[in-house]
């Protein structure tokens, strides 16, 4: 070959393999923005608008409804339930439908030889078209496929129930977030005005007690002391501050509100204490029998066995039925259209070697989903014993809270009777009325954690906040539907 015809094929084959190459360009920032602002138009879409001071069961039936984390369950769901329909399509017989053309550069011709003699005993003949038109119509049903797939439609159905499970257990963790987020931000709502209005008056008084010792009126040493005390008090209330702040945006984000969103909370000037009506073992029982946790154990035991079966079934010959309808154009047929029929029967000896392998490893997924769900079952007592330990002390901290900010703010009412007598400096009123703000924020997150506790125990009990069925979809609907859980709850009624 020359030069120039190997130069040539060397170029031609670079080309080629230039245009196989396959490159990715970068998103353009525009595309970015634009599914940016189509995100933040889906997030809060047909959300039912806020039409007062919201409630702890309006902020629950919110989170339920519109919590983006909920809806991907239900989503998840959806698709568990189509999967399981596209299953039930493997049970059916396997059809298959074929029409083409055919054709060849030659007549396909042949001739006989004598296996004898040697010689042709036939003149090269042919009894095919060169071209012609077929189609074929083949149907094929296996029982043995048959009874794997009704198997496997068994498990893909188990699967759906599952992901229900898993939606059922994201449930209730969004409904013990929304109870914690909102007390602590009944919390903030109630205080943070307290903290703002202590806070400019601290401000007040440092200034004031600046332009004194410029003015080097007292004893320097004293002035910088109550300055230090002022400023002291004031990194106190930025830290109440800062940890008060987040607690309305975190609620916002559990039931999708807009960042942003003016939200007031239904306040409340008591602080009525939940009691347990039920028996410890009452909640034992229904938690190993209830808890989402250990039902979907439940049904991966069910999945493993039917495994086993598949794995039995297996070791069976397959009896496939077959039947078909067939056309050829070719003119040398006698007839260019028939159906054809056949029962067989298949049996894959190599499944024999290895099926006994395929039952120990399937009998063994069952001993270990058995043992995971008492390993299971002894964690989820555990969380329910905690749960009314923690619900018990937090009883006692906030009877404790509760005294002691009664008592600051019975002190914090003396001070201020002192101090407009002009008995005391206002530093000791300010630190008289730190003290009592910070306790009623104690009390209030005391009470906030006993709220949560007291939802947790059931919530470890495996109780659904919402009934199997509701009136209707609405926010109002599912607010009462919540409500009156809890308060069946409380009656100890379950």
């Amino acid at each position: 070959m020359s030069k120039a015809a190997k130069f040539f094929s060397i170029s031609v084959l670079a080309l080629t393999v230039s245009g196989c190459a396959v490159t990715s360009q970068p998103i353009d920032r525009s595309v970015s923005e634009q599914r940016a602002q189509q995100d933040l138009a889906i997030m809060f879409k047909d959300q039912e608008p806020l039409s007062g001071p919201l409630t702890l069961h309006e902020a629950m039936a919110r989170a339920v409804k519109y919590n983006l984390e909920a809806r991907l369950k239900v989503m998840e769901e959806a698709m568990a339930q189509r999967q399981v329909d596209l299953a039930t399509f493997d049970m059916l017989p396997r059809m298959a439908l074929s029409a083409g053309y055919a054709g060849r550069s030659n007549i396909s011709a042949s001739s006989s030889e004598s296996i004898r003699t040697g010689t042709q005993s036939l003149e090269p003949s042919t009894s095919q078209d060169r071209d012609r038109g077929v189609a074929d119509l083949t149907m094929v049903w296996n029982v043995l496929d048959f009874g794997v797939s009704y198997v496997s439609a068994k498990q893909q159905g188990d699967q759906r129930l599952i992901v229900q499970e898993r939606r059922r257990k994201v449930v209730h963790t969004i409904i013990q977030d929304v109870r914690s987020a909102y007390w602590r931000a009944l919390a903030a709502e109630r205080l943070l005005t307290q903290i703002d209005s202590l806070m400019d008056r601290v401000k007040q008084a440092r200034d004031n007690s600046q332009r004194l010792s410029e003015q080097r009126i007292g004893d320097p040493v004293q002035a910088l002391s109550y300055q230090r005390a002022l400023i002291e008090a004031t990194r106190q209330l930025e830290d109440q501050r800062r940890a008060l702040s987040l607690a309305k945006t975190e609620l916002a984000t559990l039931i999708n509100l807009p960042l942003g969103t003016d939200l007031t909370l239904a306040s409340n000037s008591d602080y009525p204490v939940p009691r347990l009506n039920v028996q410890l073992s009452e909640l034992e029982r229904e938690a190993l029998a209830t808890r989402p946790e250990l039902r979907e154990q439940d049904y991966q035991a069910r999945i493993s066995a039917a495994e086993t079966r598949k794995a039995m079934l297996r070791l069976l010959p397959g009896l496939e039925f077959s039947a078909g309808g067939h056309y050829d154009s070719n003119s040398f047929l006698v007839n260019q259209s028939w159906a054809d029929y056949g029962v067989k029967i298949t049996w894959n000896l190599f499944n024999v070697l290895s099926a006994p392998a395929s039952i120990n490893v399937s009998k063994a997924g069952e001993q270990v989903a058995e043992a995971r769900r008492q390993a299971m079952s002894m964690a989820i007592l555990a969380q329910l014993y905690v749960a009314n330990a923690n619900f018990n002390e937090a009883q006692r901290q906030f009877q404790t809270s509760q005294q002691l900010a009664g008592l600051d703010n019975q002190i914090v009412e003396q001070l201020r009777n002192r101090y407009k007598a002009q008995g005391i400096g206002e530093l000791e009123l300010i630190q008289g009325e730190l003290n009592a703000l910070q306790a009623n924020l104690r009390r209030d997150l005391s009470y906030a954690e006993l709220r949560n506790s007291y939802g947790q125990l059931f919530a470890s009990a495996g109780f659904d906040p919402l009934p199997e069925q509701l009136p209707s979809s609405e926010l109002s609907s599912i607010a009462q539907a919540l409500a009156n859980q809890e308060a069946k709850w409380q009656a100890g009624e379950l």
